[in-house]
């Protein structure tokens, strides 16, 4: 390396020019299949009743897609209309990332065929699977790639059909997952960005075997008891270390945006952290649990109810098998 790159002034200039780039959500947009099943057909198959689904689940409907559609569909179509939120051509994109743990095939992946989709003729394209925290996981690398400088614009899609990896017999899971998708375009802005640190962690001794989905059998096996106690251990310790890195309190956060795994989850971490409902979204009851899609759902609903709206400080954080947990604090838009 020539000598004068290695300069302490030389350093520094990098580092600014670094600095000089940040990332910030630029559009948002949701979708889901045509049909919804209420809590009633799956009571009846299971021989409990509707109470009892709602009343361990919160979950009153799912959306749940047809045999024949095809995942990167249904994400392609949150992807379009994120993409018109924001006011950016799929020509544009650098990146398309697809969180997902519910692939149609083994290979291709999805981020291809939904980049393909929508036109992103010139994007780089990878999936990331982190399970519940595989949206937030791909914000993380969407962001870092925007702050090094290695890309401009990153779509970054949560799509799950869980429908197909359900034991339709099983109590613990039968009424409680849905299929959808979400999506946002990140792309630069000026510094320090509007999207702060990303926490990420992981377990794999304790959570290997309390969520799984085997490949010979794929049906998604789950301890609930167990995974509810971690779910609201790790949500709620994710939330402090998020706010701490971001440099801001519980109280500056405008709202909350949790993994909507269960509304009882949701509801327990907020009563931890002592946090006011109407600053917490919780729409399980309308969607279900859609794993990797579930934030930027949940983010959509917030904003339909007016909930979320440009210059917010928003806390994103997830749980999922792995055990993998994530939380972030953004604010929301691009001005402001």
């Amino acid at each position: 390396m020539p000598e004068s790159l290695a300069t302490p002034g030389v350093e520094r200039a990098a580092s600014a020019a670094r600095l000089q780039r940040g990332a910030a959500v630029a559009g948002l947009a949701m979708a889901t299949p045509p049909g919804a099943v209420e809590n009633a057909p799956i009571a009846e198959r299971l021989g409990i009743t509707e109470d009892w689904i709602v009343a361990r689940t919160g979950v009153e409907r799912r959306w749940i897609a047809a045999p024949d559609e095809r995942l990167e569909i249904l994400g392609a179509r949150a992807a379009a209309d994120a993409l018109a939120d924001a006011g950016i051509g799929a020509a544009e994109l650098d990146m398309v990332l697809v969180a997902t743990m519910s692939h149609d095939k083994l290979t291709p992946n999805a981020a291809p065929l939904l980049a393909a989709e929508i036109g992103a003729t010139r994007a780089g394209c990878m999936d990331v699977g982190a399970a519940c925290t595989g949206f937030l996981s791909a914000l993380s690398l969407a962001t870092g790639m925007i702050e090094s400088g290695r890309a401009r614009n990153v779509l970054v899609v949560g799509a799950e059909i869980l429908s197909r990896l359900i034991n339709h017999d099983d109590k613990s899971t039968a009424a409680l997952f849905g299929d959808g998708a979400g999506a946002v375009v990140l792309t630069d802005a000026a510094p320090p960005g509007r999207i702060g640190p990303v926490v990420l962690g992981a377990d794999g001794e304790v959570g290997a075997e309390l969520i799984r989905c085997d490949r010979d059998e794929l049906l998604i096996r789950m301890k609930g008891p167990d995974t509810f106690r971690n779910a609201v251990d790790r949500l709620g310790e994710a939330t402090l270390d998020a706010a701490a890195a971001a440099d801001c309190t519980l109280e500056d956060v405008d709202l909350f945006v949790y993994h909507q795994a269960n509304s009882r989850i949701i509801r327990a971490v907020g009563e931890r952290l002592e946090l006011d409902s109407d600053r917490v979204i919780d729409c399980v009851p309308e969607y279900a649990n859609t794993s990797a899609a579930t934030i930027p759902i949940a983010l959509s609903v917030a904003r339909e109810r007016g909930m979320l709206h440009d210059g917010a400080t928003v806390l994103c954080a997830a749980f999922g098998g792995g055990f993998t947990w994530g939380a972030c604090v953004l604010k929301w838009g691009r001005d402001g």
